[in-house]
């Protein structure tokens, strides 16, 4: 690595079934970007990738690859040539892939065929940056680090000409984002004024927000009184009411659990979304019944399987 850029690290689709032992699933905040461009390149979906932001890394090829770019648009050249997401692309020994300018969103993905050589910490190679576990040694990407493929790609000859559809790509929209979300178990706790203004009023994301949380200003909301709640489960795109009336999206390196009222819950189709805003970007809710988020899932986990079955013919046969 020739250059860090300002956050680089080393993700998967997160560490599942430790929550009750209280250690956070982490992983890609946008898991739709890194498991199309996994699955892209034949990988499995739960291959390492790079998640990066922008300025974003100067990567010097030691080896041939073969790579896919997916989430934000930073701009990507190869040898100062253009490249785009969502495709395959050759990758020449001594080649560096740079990142030249913020075209849209806030986390872009590397993948490479086969993936990176990393040790899976509690069966996953996301990085922990509070911990300071998994990934590559629990850190962030730093300037002359090496990250080793698990396999040589010996010649152009693996390449296709597949490009991701168009509407497997997510629904990224730009400042303000509108974004579904169905009640979660304290929504009723508002005062019938305050639901309206949740569904009704744009945030904007705070300059504090990380990859545990975003947190959003506007309007402050209030519950009908103030009690005492049970810490309970929480999730990715959980929506908490904080003490000051103002809201917070639980992201990828989310706690456990909490004691705050959830209000809402983003949808899993709609977390891309989420994932590529960054700070002073504008956000609006709305609400959707259970049954249709479930639709929208099982709509997107269809063609993403068509998708599977096509790379994985033309790598068998083609």
């Amino acid at each position: 690595m020739q250059k860090s850029g300002l956050l680089t690290t080393v993700q998967d689709l997160g560490r599942q079934g430790f929550r009750r032992f209280g250690i956070n699933p982490n992983g890609a905040m946008d898991k739709q970007a890194v498991r199309l461009i996994n699955i892209l390149l034949g990988n499995v979906e739960t291959e390492a990738v790079l998640e990066m932001h922008f300025p974003a890394p100067v990567l010097e090829f030691e080896e041939d690859a073969l790579i896919a770019l997916g989430g934000a648009d930073f701009g990507a050249q190869i040898n100062n040539s253009e490249i785009e997401n969502w495709r395959q692309h050759f990758i020449n020994k001594g080649s560096d892939l740079e990142f030249k300018k913020s075209i849209f969103g806030s986390r872009a993905y590397l993948a490479v065929k086969g993936g990176f050589k990393i040790e899976n910490w509690l069966n996953s190679a996301s990085t922990n940056l509070t911990a300071n576990i998994g990934g590559f040694a629990g850190r962030a990407l730093q300037k002359n680090d090496r990250l080793l493929f698990n396999q040589r790609t010996k010649d152009k000859g693996q390449i296709t000409n597949y490009k991701i559809s168009r509407s497997l790509i997510p629904n990224y929209q730009k400042s303000p984002a509108k974004v579904r979300v169905i009640g979660g178990a304290e929504f009723e706790l508002l005062t019938a004024i305050h639901e309206q203004i949740f569904l009704m009023q744009n945030y904007w994301v705070s300059r504090e927000s990380d990859r545990m949380g975003f947190r959003l200003t506007g309007e402050p909301l209030f519950l009908i009184e103030n009690q005492e709640l049970i810490s309970s489960a929480t999730d990715f795109g959980t929506i908490q009411l904080l003490p000051d009336g103002q809201l917070i999206i639980l992201m990828a390196d989310h706690q456990t659990s909490g004691g705050y009222p959830r209000i809402a819950h983003v949808v899993s189709a709609d977390l891309p979304i989420l994932a590529q805003l960054g700070a002073n970007d504008k956000i609006g809710f709305e609400m959707i019944a259970l049954d249709e988020a479930e639709d929208l899932t099982l709509a997107f986990e269809k063609d993403l399987n068509w998708l599977r079955i096509g790379v994985n013919f033309k790598y068998a046969f083609g």
